[in-house]
């Protein structure tokens, strides 16, 4: 068989995995319109690769203009958080046979595809994320701890570290926090991503901050305005108990054990 008999076999192996899917994806440019409008783009794809591949195929092939965050593709970075059928998800985790669904005719019904709520739209996909990381920074984020530096790390037993193992896997991708509807009515809550980061320090035993961020969530706008709904924890792309982490952050305060 022949190089180019080869090819065109491999080629038509490989079209015969692709499906026809539409990209149903909620645009918006403030330099067009103050409305922001839906807009279908039909394209072949194999239902193994993610929406974020769509994406890509939309933008390189059909239409330029898109606008969309992505950075690592791995699930790592939490860039590319969009609501993806009505739910909050990474478009770099998000498989498009895990989310594609046939009408009454067999025909998939279309992918939407919009930004996240309760943070401004800049463009297309892309959101102000400043009010969202201005919480994070004001819960202070970081080890606190006083006397002279250590000639070695701070040690730890494993069951301290085990105490907030849990919420130091956020990403800060923000889908949570976009889930919350107290935050969308308000967006002066903390939100949980917040909350979740300072979890992470105030039951860190090598932290000597807890009552200070404990009270920076007594705040009006701070811990008590979460309503338990548990859309947080849905929408946590990698799993975090974020009610569970709000709890703990309550009891404390109540408490003051930690």
């Amino acid at each position: 068989m022949s190089t180019a008999t080869m090819d065109r076999v491999e080629a038509a192996s490989a079209a015969s995995h692709l499906i026809t899917v539409t990209f149903r994806i909620r645009r918006f440019n403030p330099e067009v319109s103050a409305e922001a409008t839906w807009q279908d783009f039909q394209i072949d794809i194999d239902p193994k690769e993610r929406v974020l591949d769509g994406l890509h195929k939309i933008k390189w092939e059909l239409d330029g203009s898109l606008t969309f965050r992505r950075s690592c593709a791995h699930g790592i970075c939490g860039s590319d958080a969009m609501r993806i059928n009505g739910k909050n998800r990474l478009a770099c985790k998000t498989l498009i046979k895990d989310i594609i669904s046939p009408d009454k005719n067999g025909v998939s019904k279309p992918i939407t595809v919009e930004a996240i709520k309760g943070l401004t739209v800049l463009k297309d996909l892309i959101v102000d994320m400043d009010p969202f990381f201005q919480a994070y920074r004001d819960v202070m984020p970081f080890l606190v701890t006083t006397g002279n530096e250590p000639t070695r790390e701070r040690h730890q037993t494993a069951e301290d570290r085990e105490r907030f193992d849990d919420t130091t896997k956020c990403i800060l991708c923000a889908a949570c926090t976009s889930s919350c509807p107290v935050f969308w009515n308000d967006g002066q809550y903390f939100g949980p991503a917040a909350i979740v980061n300072a979890h992470r320090f105030i039951f860190d035993s090598r932290d000597e901050a807890g009552e200070q961020r404990l009270e920076i969530l007594n705040d009006k706008d701070g811990v008590w305005r979460c309503r338990t709904t548990f859309n947080c924890t849905d929408a946590c792309p990698r799993g975090i108990e974020v009610t569970k982490a709000i709890q703990e952050v309550k009891r404390a305060l109540i408490t003051r054990r930690f």
